[in-house]
């Protein structure tokens, strides 16, 4: 069977490869593809990995046309998991992996889908069989052929939309969606009530970007490694830290808070999940020779995390959307409608700026001013940085955090903070500033540290659900919830999604949730597990309202 069967006549052709090992079949694969005058637009590969951290890996290629995703998980893990529609699957090196899989399978295959096995078991030919696929005759005895046939109804897949979008909120969250739907085609239109981008909770000189470790491996844990690992991957097709985004991959170095919490680390660190470079556990000597500087329980070091400077990183995204991109800055105050099928978004004085038939709301705490988003359980939680002269504190060769972070100085500056105020206060605090003096002097075990630093800094307000996790996702309509049990179930607004709550991780959500929400317009497999794309679905909060009996309107967090 060739492989240019399988996209001869399709939008887009997704290929399931049940080991990716050196990578060598992916790069044959995507050159046949290449060179085929008559292939798909889009080759999207999905293969598993056992070289990976857990999860589900998007790998940035070169081509806007080509995607890979590798999955570090089994066969069984892996296809429960997955959000796609299959054209091909190859499927080798599964003879120790029992039959299970065979169900997960069929349930991801396209109508009509091909199947090329090698070594297959006869119990594993039974099982895709009993799922509807039919298999050819083969002249080479180890090799398999076959195709999906089964006649359970399909799902329909849903049209492809229009593509226009309006995004609102030129902060981090609305850049990332600009630029990952230009980057797939898409004509948008940003609004931005302020002269420029960056210049609310986006508008620090610095963000810490780093991950997440916890010893049951939770979902805020998995979801920030997720995003992070693509962070990385991401900046570097947009030039990279220290190119076209100002900032440092310095290292960051997390504090043990007390000889409990260092025991725990530990515990994490002997079991050999981590590696060295994602995130390595130093001792008490080592940590206090890498920081010159008080370390008495240990500590995580981050090496390929440190900080990058927000807006920089607005810039580079925005830049990279090309003539796809309109923008509509100082616009002020806005109104949202939705008028005959499209979101039409209107200045104070009533004249239209912008009308398509998708809107993203990326405006953080702003969003709580649409009526449509009104009902979701925001906070706007007020954060305060101080600015301090680099001569008042120690030199430090990496981000140094805790329950309070500083970053090593830029232009003669270093970043301490931040605090979470219940404060709706724009202007610097004495006692804000105050408070991040104190927890910086016990972050660098020095009661005298940044004696009498100058009340400097920045204020911002983080937008912040109840559970911490962004909203990442198509907005739900609360009105007509009704008895509603399941996400699936939910109604929602048409063609209005979201990209909030962020939180104080805003620098490595951003691009990651603007890849999964995109991925979700286009229809294409999504990146991350089905379990982790529903923590994120913002009608979450639809089913808890439900079940709290409290009502849409949540307030605590």
């Amino acid at each position: 069977m060739d492989y240019r069967d399988a996209w001869h006549g399709q939008a887009r052709c997704t290929v399931f490869d049940a080991a990716y090992g050196d990578g060598a079949s992916f790069r044959v694969l995507a050159d046949v593809w290449r060179t085929d005058p008559h292939r798909s637009p889009h080759l999207h590969v999905i293969a598993l990995s056992g070289l990976l951290l857990p999860g589900f890996h998007r790998i940035p290629q070169a081509e806007p046309g080509l995607t890979l995703d590798l999955l570090s998980a089994t066969i069984d893990e892996a296809l429960s998991q997955l959000t796609a529609r299959v054209d091909l699957f190859r499927l080798h090196g599964l003879e120790q992996a029992g039959a299970g899989f065979a169900r997960a399978l069929a349930r991801v295959a396209a109508p009509q889908a091909r199947l090329l096995g090698q070594g297959l078991t006869p119990e594993q030919v039974a099982a895709l069989q009993a799922q509807g696929f039919v298999f050819e005759a083969c002249a080479e005895p180890d090799k398999q052929k076959a195709r999906f046939a089964s006649r359970k109804p399909r799902p329909p897949q849903p049209p492809l939309p229009e593509r226009r979008a309006i995004v609102l909120g030129a902060g981090i969250a609305g850049s990332a969606a600009c630029e990952r739907l230009c980057a797939r085609g898409w004509d948008v239109t940003l609004v931005e009530r302020h002269p420029r981008p960056a210049m609310e909770a986006s508008g620090n000189r610095a963000g810490i970007f780093m991950p997440l470790v916890s010893r049951d491996d939770n979902i805020p844990t998995r979801l920030t490694r997720a995003a992070y690992l693509y962070a990385l991957r991401h900046w570097e097709r947009l030039g990279g830290i220290g190119g076209a985004i100002e900032g440092q991959a310095c290292g960051v170095l997390q504090l043990a808070r007390d000889p409990g919490h260092a025991e725990v680390q530990r515990a994490i660190a002997a079991s050999g999940a981590l590696p060295a470079e994602f995130a390595e556990w130093l001792e008490q000597a080592q940590a206090e020779s890498l920081l010159g500087l008080p370390a008495p329980d240990g500590g995580w070091l981050f090496r390929q995390g440190g900080w990058a400077r927000p807006g920089s990183v607005c810039e580079a995204m925005l830049a990279a959307c090309g003539g796809r991109l309109q923008q509509r800055f100082g616009v002020g105050s806005v109104r949202v409608a939705q008028v005959e099928g499209h979101w039409e978004v209107s200045d104070e004085h009533g004249a239209i700026v912008a009308r398509a038939p998708t809107l993203i709301l990326a405006n953080g705490a702003g969003a709580m001013q649409v009526p449509h988003a009104a009902p979701l359980p925001l906070t706007a939680m007020r954060g305060q940085v101080s600015h301090l002269p680099a001569e008042m504190i120690p030199a430090l060769p990496v981000v140094l955090c805790r329950e309070a972070y500083l970053t090593p100085p830029s232009h003669g500056v270093a970043s301490a903070g931040a605090t979470y105020d219940v404060d709706g206060d724009p202007e610097l605090s004495p006692a804000s500033h105050q408070e991040n003096l104190r927890r910086l002097r016990g972050l660098l075990s020095d009661p005298h540290a940044a004696q009498g630093a100058p009340l400097q800094g920045r204020v911002g307000f983080r937008c912040i659900a109840p559970d911490r996790l962004p909203l990442v996702g198509r907005l739900p309509d609360f009105d007509a919830a009704g008895s509603t049990e399941r996400l699936r179930d939910v109604p929602r607004h048409p063609g209005l999604y979201a990209l909030l709550g962020y939180a104080s991780r805003g620098l490595i959500w951003a691009g990651w949730a603007a890849e999964l929400l995109a991925a979700q317009l286009e229809g294409e497999p999504l990146p991350l597990e089905s379990a982790l794309v529903d923590a994120l679905d913002p009608a979450r909060f639809v089913l808890r309202a439900r079940r709290t009996s409290r009502g849409p309107q949540l307030t605590d967090i």
